[in-house]
């Protein structure tokens, strides 16, 4: 009976944990319905949400489009209110000058016509005078009682004795006045004779000439108001003049190098055709750049045509300079490699070492390369450079010694005084004039750059103007006054020129910004 029980009891139980089940499993059923109609609904929320923003969002957008539509309309609405503006306004112009035109036309008709009558009127007096004439010559001849090539001799005769009178003391006047003047005419003419000769000098060693593929091309390097000639005159510190020179702009300057420079950035900018100051200062920039190559190669070639060899490449430099660095008008490299070459003869015959003999005379005006740099003579200022870069002791003594500066301690400075003398003093080697003219541009341009501010300076018109460049930053206008008053004292009180200098200081200010 208990075993009856209990197993009734735990059918009992069994059926109540399947029923406990069955109800915990619906109630789970119904909690999950209820959670997916929750998130449903939200959902639903969400996207009617993300729906109305879309729509705001697309009508701001059309908005905007709208309003940027509407601008662009108003903004091309008064650009073609401004033309037509500018059209009515070409219009009345034209119309007004082909009223004054009409108006000179008219004028002109009626001066024409005034002139024709009074021609007319002319013609009418001219022959009234001619039958008076004719006729009183007629009442004369009759009065007189001589035709009219008698009454003409015989005042040939009476004008005759009396003109001779007056011609005799008028030869012995100016014959008086000749001697007294000859020795002043003869003067004269000499003088002019120099002044031609030594303008004609002056022409070959300070200009250079740039040729131009049409004369439209001269309006092209002028610029507009002038800007791009000042522009590479400011940049390269040379003089251009554009005259009648047919087809050819004519570039003159005291520094040969400053002269080249320009020569080759012009005919750059003439061959690109693009001119203006930009494109003028990186073109000149370019060329300044290839010119230390062409300086370098010109040493290089020099020491190459006398088999020298193993040279610091700073002496090269150096030497090449010379190539543009004249001597009372005698180019210095050449010079140069002539001494060098007058000194290797000698020293061959004195049984000398004629590798230290060249070496000296090429180098024994190196020194001119630097002294406008470095305070000194240029034997000393090359025998100094030629130290640093290593040379023997016997090739700087005799460039050293060459001029008595030091005492000499070998044979080779002698030789390179004699061979100096030799080059120099040959027919037509040299021209002191040009040289006095050279130094005293190279002293005008040294006393501008002694005042504190100046950029860079440079002395054109064959020494008439000197342009100083101030920085804007240290001097101010009331400064650039004073330093053009001062520097044109110190040019009376230093120097002896003829004529007057007009001192011009510039002071500009640029403003660059990039945009990147």
């Amino acid at each position: 009976m208990e075993t009856i029980i209990a197993a009734l009891a735990g059918l009992i139980g069994i059926g109540l944990g399947y029923m406990a089940r069955m109800v915990i499993g619906r109630l789970g059923i119904q909690e999950s319905e209820a959670r997916a109609k929750q998130a449903l609904d939200d959902a639903v929320r969400e996207s009617k949400t993300l729906r109305r923003e879309a729509e705001l969002q697309i009508k701001s957008e059309r908005l905007k489009a709208r309003e940027e539509f509407e601008a662009a309309t108003e903004t091309r609405r008064r650009e073609l209110a401004q033309l037509e503006e500018r059209l009515t306004q070409r219009e009345v112009n034209v119309d007004r000058k082909a009223a004054l035109l009409d108006k000179k036309d008219a004028a002109c008709e009626a001066r024409l016509q005034e002139v024709e009558a009074r021609d007319a009127a002319l013609r009418r007096q001219q022959g009234e005078l001619e039958a008076i004439i004719a006729e009183e010559r007629a009442k004369l001849q009759r009065a007189a009682g001589m035709t009219g090539d008698e009454a003409r001799k015989a005042l040939m005769l009476r004008v005759e004795r009396d003109v001779q009178g007056e011609m005799s003391s008028l030869i012995r006047r100016k014959q008086e006045e000749a001697r007294e003047t000859a020795e002043r005419e003869a003067t004269k003419i000499v003088t002019l004779a120099i002044q031609r000769y030594a303008g004609s000098h002056a022409s070959e060693t300070m200009t250079s000439s740039v040729a131009l593929p049409s004369e439209d091309m001269k309006g092209r390097v002028i610029g507009r108001e002038g800007r791009n000639i000042r522009a590479l005159e400011a940049c390269t510190g040379v003089n251009v003049l554009i005259d009648d020179t047919p087809e050819a702009v004519v570039i003159t300057s005291f520094d040969p190098i400053r002269r080249e420079i320009a020569r080759q950035a012009l005919e750059v900018l003439v061959a690109d055709g693009r001119i203006h100051p930009a494109r003028i200062e990186e073109v000149v920039a370019k060329v300044q750049q290839s010119m230390e190559e062409t300086i370098r190669n010109a040493g290089a070639e020099a020491a190459y045509e006398l088999g020298i060899q193993n040279l610091d490449p700073e002496l090269l430099r150096r030497l090449g300079r010379l190539k543009y660095r004249t001597s009372y008008s005698q180019n210095v490299l050449r010079h140069s490699v002539e001494v060098a070459r007058l000194m290797a003869m000698m020293a061959s015959e004195l049984r000398l070492d004629v590798d230290v003999a060249k070496r000296v005379g090429l180098f024994h005006d190196i020194g001119k390369a630097l002294d406008h740099e470095v305070e000194g003579g240029h034997a000393l200022i090359g025998a100094d450079l030629l130290k640093r870069c290593g040379e023997s002791l016997d090739v700087v003594n005799g460039v050293a010694a060459h001029h008595n500066d030091v005492e000499a301690v070998n044979v080779f400075a002698a030789l390179a005084a004699a061979a100096d003398a030799i080059s120099s003093s040959r027919p037509g080697a040299r021209s002191e004039t040009t040289e006095i003219y050279i130094k005293r541009l190279e002293k005008l341009e040294a006393i501008a750059n002694s005042h504190p501010g100046v950029i860079k300076c440079y002395a054109i018109q064959a020494g008439r103007e000197v342009r100083v460049f101030v920085d804007p930053g240290r001097v101010g206008e009331g400064e650039a006054l004073q330093m053009a008053r001062h520097i044109s004292k110190q040019i009376e009180d230093e120097l002896q020129y003829p004529g007057q200098i007009r001192i011009v200081v510039i002071r500009e200010t640029r403003c660059v910004e990039y945009a990147r």
